[in-house]
């Protein structure tokens, strides 16, 4: 039985190849995700490796707690000459670390779409605790000198004596480059760029005076580290620590490993999608395929073959293309690797690369799950092929008869629906669960509700087919009557069909509705909360930026006010102690660019509010139980503690919040804050947004802050929509993915359907049907398929957004149905349809009639 079904698959090539595309795809999308995040954990491990190879010991500052943005703490540099002088410690060097924006040679930024900025000062001296190999000139040995790295050198054309823009922490400056350098082995890190200079140029340029970020220890022969570290310890000012260079390398590409498994988890999600909607494909496709030989299985049942035997064939096709689907998408993923950091590059995402990693564990999971999937979806496929009688072999057009628990099919899919529902349900409203159980619970709940939503869709394809299909009996005439026909013959065969592109959209329709809520939601939001003519932001939007650009525009006449907004995480002591963020705002033009809707205080309780006094967004101030008059300590990352009392409680959007928990003085904010920098400015200028002044001010900023943009308060609303827009074109990218796999459904569906009716085709063609009528039917039929996948699969995309938005309403989410874009899914869906009609159209318009006619 074996040899049997392996023979049958040899001679159904063309069908068994096209089901295992479905596989083909979604085992890509694993492996490419596994490769690319591996390759980039590859080259960050060898970067760290590498920087701290000929280093025994490092000794760097700590933060009190982790935030996204701030660094470790500086210390103070008279520690160099104290660990020089202990015992055991061969050479010693320090270090600067920073960020620096260049600029290209008509003075732009150079852009590094989110990527770090970095800035060094290294001593150059010392090759062994250097890991920059350089590819031209020498090392920065002179307060005007830098080394950059090769990658942007080559890339905007920069040399050996150009000069260059470096912005540090005020107006950009000018810098002759001495040298271009790159790390060790490492192709590329990503869309970041370096400047190298000296220390001391360093500590000028990035304002740490008498300070270093890291000290660099290589021992003498046979001492050992951890006694030389013990000497370290008893030195160390507060918030520094001393690690073996072994330890600190892991430290750092550990933090990176945390970034590379949100992109990995984020990716899967789309391979997981992308193979649930090939198991539909692989279903469907087997079904008909177990139908059509239904008396080949009987022919086997006379000759004496066992159910089992018949149930282990059928089972034995599904293995085997699923194994042969599985390698051939494990190695299509090598190009889907590069295909998908091209996609991250497109959308400002650029990730370090090296030599490409095909881990074993990418191997192994991949043919698994690929494999395990196919055989999944084929078992219920087996069962029925094993319901054959053998009577079948001798009746024409005999079809499988129906299993006992047939009649309840519809009960159980309805109910399978159900639960499904109700797991989103409970995991969008119920109290007390982890952000792990909502997400399990989310998953199974879609899935269930997906396959309950396909069963029961067979009772839904005639009235549907009908509700679509009228157009296609006045434009398409008796080649539109028939393909309408032809599309409610099998309705569990048309429901299955359309059941994979039914989740394609539903995603897709529920990500637009999403989004549309959240633009809009933005929108709102910044419009109640400023009232400000200009806002400067990073060019990321998100990251924070040095505030001298403020000292500059403060110096201007035509600047009427000038309100910068400073940001960090804080810890709160409240109970065990709570992450909050602080703002730092200049009281007394706050009022005037910010509508503060007060709880508890009016502007005039900011305008007079001294250093030590703060006030609070009102959810922040509930959930802790704080008031007016009350005293709160706060920590912050470099450790320093200061109590501050509330003076003052306001209500801010929940949706996008621009101002902290808790906002004190900027004074007290860069009293405890190392290296304080801004999430936005905000300026009021003679004239508005549309004076003259608008074109000096943003010349202002260009030429001398570059990396930081002026934007008026609708460009700035603008802004923030377009990057929602942005994120979402990615997911529509990641989800056509799935898109496709249904389409090869599809294309399945109509062959294998062709090939059915080849008798009914010749019949048909003999009476008079033209090639063209042939074609036209076929299209017809895929394009009412189609739209059946989409008049179900759009609604649910729907009612799932709706119900996300309603969870998060009490957050500002507003649910909006952007109905020109599911036009346009529909008008998607219908040129799906042509494309899928191509290849069985043209097969079944070069049918020969007489051999039709006679085919058996």
């Amino acid at each position: 039985m074996t040899r049997v079904a392996l023979r049958g698959l040899l001679g159904r090539k063309v069908r068994a190849a096209l089901t295992a595309l479905a596989v083909v795809f979604g085992v890509a999308m694993i492996s490419g995700t596994f490769v690319l995040t591996d390759t980039i954990d590859r080259a960050f491990e060898t970067l760290f490796t590498e920087v701290y190879e000929g280093t025994d010991i490092v000794i760097t500052g700590v933060q009190a707690f982790e935030t996204d943005f701030s660094q470790p703490p500086p210390f103070r540099a008279s520690l160099l000459e104290e660990v020089r002088a202990l015992d055991g410690v061969d050479v010693a060097i320090g270090g600067i670390q920073d960020f620096a924006q260049l600029t290209d040679r008509d003075g732009e930024p150079i852009r590094s779409g989110g990527a770090p900025t970095f800035g060094f000062g290294i001593g150059g001296s010392e090759p062994r605790f250097n890991p920059l190999v350089l590819t031209s000139g020498d090392w920065a040995a002179g307060p005007r000198e830098v080394v950059i790295d090769a990658a942007t050198a080559e890339e905007h054309g920069f040399g050996v004596g150009d000069t260059i823009g470096v912005r540090a922490r005020g107006p950009v400056k000018e810098f002759r480059i001495v040298g271009t350098a790159r790390f060790g082995n490492v192709d590329s890190i990503g869309g970041a760029t370096a400047a190298y200079f000296d220390v001391p140029t360093a500590q000028r340029l990035f304002e740490k005076e008498g300070q270093l970020d890291g000290i660099q220890i290589a021992i003498e022969p046979g001492a050992s580290s951890a006694a030389v570290i013990e000497q370290i310890e008893r030195i160390l000012p507060e918030r520094t620590q001393a690690l073996t260079g072994t330890e600190q390398a892991e430290d750092e590409t550990s933090t990176i490993e945390e970034f590379t498994s949100f992109i990995q988890t984020f990716l899967l999600a789309f391979g997981g999608i992308a193979l649930f909607v090939g198991a539909f494909v692989i279903f469907n496709t087997l079904s008909i395929t177990v139908t059509q030989r239904t008396r080949e299985f009987a022919t086997l049942r006379t000759l004496g073959a066992s159910r089992r035997q018949v149930l282990g064939s059928v089972v034995v096709e599904a293995l085997v293309i699923g194994l042969l689907a599985s390698v051939v998408g494990l190695f299509a993923g090598l190009g889907l690797a590069i295909g998908l950091n091209e996609v991250f590059v497109a959308f400002g995402v650029d990730l370090p690369s090296t030599d490409t990693v095909l881990a074993a564990r990418t191997v192994v999971v991949g043919l698994i799950v690929g494999t395990a999937v196919t055989v999944i979806a084929g078992i219920v496929p087996a069962v029925r092929a094993t319901r054959v009688p053998p009577i079948s072999a001798v009746r024409e057009g005999a079809v499988l008869p129906k299993g006992r628990l047939a009649r309840l099919a519809p009960v159980v899919a309805a109910a399978v629906a159900i639960v499904g529902l109700a797991l989103i349900l409970l995991a969008m409203f119920a109290g007390g669960l982890g952000t792990t159980e909502i997400l399990v619970l989310i998953g199974v709940g879609v899935v269930a509700l997906f396959i309950g939503i396909a069963l029961v869709s067979a009772k839904l394809v005639e009235p549907l087919a009908h509700a679509v299909g009228w157009i296609f009996v006045r434009v398409g005439g008796t080649s539109g009557r028939l393909a309408r026909q032809n599309a409610t013959r099998n309705p569990a065969r048309t429901a299955a069909t359309a059941g994979a592109l039914m989740i394609g959209l539903a995603l897709v329709t529920f990500v637009a509705v999403l989004a549309s809520g959240l633009t809009r939601s933005i929108g709102d939001a910044i419009d109640d909360q400023l009232a400000t003519d200009f806002v400067a932001v990073s060019e990321t939007g998100f990251t924070p930026f040095e505030p001298g650009l403020d000292r500059v525009l403060r110096g201007r006449s035509d600047v009427l006010s000038v309100s910068p907004v400073r940001g960090e995480n804080v810890m709160a002591e409240l109970g065990a102690g709570a992450e909050a963020q602080l703002t730092g705002v200049d009281p007394e033009s706050i009022p005037d660019v910010y509508r503060f809707e007060w709880v508890d205080g009016t502007d005039e309780t900011v305008r007079r509010l001294a250093r030590d006094e703060a006030i609070l967004e009102s959810e922040f101030a509930t959930d802790h139980g704080l008031s007016v008059g009350d005293a709160l300590r706060i920590q912050s990352p470099s450790g320093r503690f200061v109590q501050v009392a509330v003076r003052g409680i306001h209500r801010a959007p929940p949706f996008w919040q621009m101002l902290g928990d808790l906002s004190v003085p900027t004074d007290l904010f860069d009293e405890i804050i190392d290296n304080p920098r801004n999430l936005y400015t905000f300026i009021r200028a003679e004239g508005g947004a549309s004076g003259s002044t608008a074109a000096a001010l943003t010349d202002v900023v260009e030429s001398s802050f570059p990396g930081i943009e002026l934007e008026s308060q609708a460009g700035f609303i603008e802004r923030n929509e377009d990057q929602i827009g942005r994120f979402v074109l990615l997911l529509y990218v990641l989800l056509a993915l799935s898109v496709i796999v249904s389409l090869f459904g599809i294309i399945n569906t109509l062959v294998l359907s062709v090939f059915e009716r080849t008798r009914e085709l010749g019949m048909l063609r003999a009476i008079g049907m033209t090639r063209r009528q042939a074609r036209r039917m076929i299209r017809h039929e895929s394009i009412i398929t189609a739209l059946i996948g989409a008049s179900i699969g759009m609604p649910l995309g729907i009612v799932l957004a709706a119900i996300v938005t309603t969870r998060l309403s009490s957050e500002g989410l507003s649910f909006v149905v952007p109905w020109p874009t599911l036009v346009v899914f529909v008008a998607a869906s219908v040129l799906a349809g042509i494309v899928a009609a191509v290849v069985p159209a043209r097969r079944a318009a070069r049918l020969n009639v007489l051999n039709a006619l006679h085919y058996e």
